[in-house]
């Protein structure tokens, strides 16, 4: 059932079991989980089912430290959310991801890869990809061309990606519409959570939207689903009970923001062509990456690295400087406008079995409090306060990245197969800063951790925030760490977990 909230009657009240505040990845998973059940289940959509730049201006925030993109651009608002323009890239995150190591502060989940299985299989599915397989053996048996390089499998392995750019609006706007029990509001933008005098629960919603309604939702349970930026932003800004905000006790909201760095760093020349399809397919493919004893043994992050072939990617455009517009629409015709794409097009037909190779790296940032997301002191459209992120790099994500090439070059060298040489901006080992413009994957994580201990978490276990019995959030936000992959597949499997363990709370039952 939808309702367009600029039509309802000013200062109404709408009651419901759950509320799910935001229509993206997060939101709609959860959501499709109740389709059809024995509660009333509100999702809030803050802009409707097509882009309005109005609505995409309540995104508007600044930012301080490492440059960064637009704050505005870098999310969308509307149902579907940010799957409007993503890539589809999906790859579940490896065990090392979930460990306390030693050489990285505030590492470590609440919780390990195999307590994330079963929900990643169904997450696969809502995502629309193949087969839950993500196992080299499985994807050699199906594609006899996929040709592993002959290296040490002690010390790097070809992680398996699947690609499936699903945008969530078009592929579940029928599923949502229809279901009796969800009541999906759009053009309702939460501003406010609402806590009881003793602020250990949530008592309503405030929303309003540009048509000057305003209308409060009351349920039993709550889940945040806005991402993470803006997850953070509402409970910081529902203040008027909790000082500093709802779940901020502790000072931890906002904290440990993270991206992934996504970065050309070296080049491999091969000695000679090496006919395989594993590293350049487009719905499949595999990415270098090292083994977890590799990285405990050289103390560093997780990443991956893709190949790229040299003569179409040798001038490749940075995306920090191309998506340098706050409007969206703008910023995705300056990137499909750059040389890289055309070139793209013009030789992917030409290339077959290329030598040479650019090393595109996928990173995990390292945890750190210092980098954060704070509210502003201007304000949006409807009133609430816009926020600033500080991004935050750490010496361990510059030492990692340049490792990582050092060991992949070594390897291809002992293994007679080609050299690797780094590029300049990683040569100085003493140098840990970053240049201005280093790339990012738009992977907006943490601000909400997930820790048992409240000292450093904002949600447990359960995606439940500490102190509050009916809020959760859901998302990359509450990520402890980041991990290699792109956040979707992982996002998408722990919102599916945490509608499970609130279909308990509620005793739901199937109709």
């Amino acid at each position: 059932m939808h309702i367009d909230a600029r039509s309802i009657d000013d200062n109404s009240l709408v009651e419901g079991d759950l509320c799910i505040v935001g229509a993206g990845a997060a939101g709609l998973s959860i959501a499709l989980e109740w389709k059809g059940l024995n509660k009333k289940v509100i999702l809030l959509e803050s802009g409707g089912f097509e882009f309005d730049m109005k609505t995409q201006e309540l995104n508007a925030g600044t930012s301080t430290g490492q440059h960064y993109f637009p704050l505005q651009s870098s999310r969308l608002r509307y149902f579907g959310g940010t799957t409007g323009h993503w890539q589809g890239m999906c790859s579940p995150f490896d065990e090392i991801d979930f460990k306390v190591r030693s050489y990285v502060p505030h590492s470590g989940w609440p919780i390990d890869r195999q307590t994330l299985e079963p929900y990643y299989e169904k997450a696969n599915k809502v995502l629309q990809l193949g087969p839950y397989q993500y196992d080299y053996a499985y994807w050699k048996g199906e594609n006899p061309d996929f040709v592993s390089f002959p290296l040490d499998r002690n010390v790097i392995w070809d992680k398996m990606w699947q690609k499936n750019p699903i945008r969530f609006g078009p592929a579940y706007k029928d599923d949502i519409v229809k279901a009796k029990n969800i009541h999906l509001y759009t053009n309702a933008t939460a501003v406010n959570l609402d806590a009881n005098e003793s602020v250990n629960a949530i008592r309503g919603i405030e929303v309003k939207n540009h048509a000057g309604k305003s209308f409060r939702v009351r349920a039993k349970q709550y889940i945040l689903a806005c991402g993470a930026i803006q997850n953070a932003r509402l409970l910081l800004a529902s203040n008027t009970r909790a000082v500093g905000g709802i779940g901020n006790g502790n000072d931890v909201v906002g904290r440990y923001f993270m991206e992934h760095f996504e970065m050309i760093c070296s080049e491999l020349r091969l000695f000679k062509q090496f006919p395989s399809s594993l590293y350049s397919r487009d719905k499949v493919r595999a990415e270098l990456a090292l083994t977890e004893e590799t990285q405990l043994e050289n103390q560093i992050l997780n990443g991956t690295a893709k190949l790229r072939p040299y003569e179409v990617y040798k001038d490749m455009d940075n995306y920090m400087e191309k998506w340098n517009d706050e409007d969206p629409r703008e910023a995705m015709k300056n990137l499909k406008e750059s040389s890289l794409l055309t070139k793209l097009l013009r030789l992917k037909s030409r290339i077959i079995a290329p030598e040479s190779f650019l090393l595109d790296t996928r990173m995990e940032q390292a945890p750190n409090p210092n980098s954060r997301v704070t509210l502003s002191g201007e304000k949006d459209a409807l009133g609430m306060p816009e926020v600033n992120l500080h991004w935050e790099l750490s010496p361990i994500d510059k030492r990692s990245l340049r490792k990582i090439h050092e060991i992949i070059g070594t390897q291809f060298a002992k293994a007679g197969l080609g050299r690797v040489r780094i590029m300049d901006f990683l040569l100085d080992e003493d140098d840990a800063a970053f240049r201005e413009n280093v790339n990012a994957g738009w992977h907006h994580m943490g601000t909400t951790r997930m820790s048992d201990d409240p000292k450093k978490g904002v949600v447990d276990q359960n995606c439940k925030v500490h102190g509050l019995s009916n809020l959760y959030v859901a998302g990359s936000g509450c990520f402890a760490t980041s991990g290699a992959p792109n956040p979707t597949l992982t996002l998408v499997a722990l919102s599916i977990r945490l509608s499970d363990y609130v279909k308990d709370r509620l005793s739901v039952k199937s109709v």
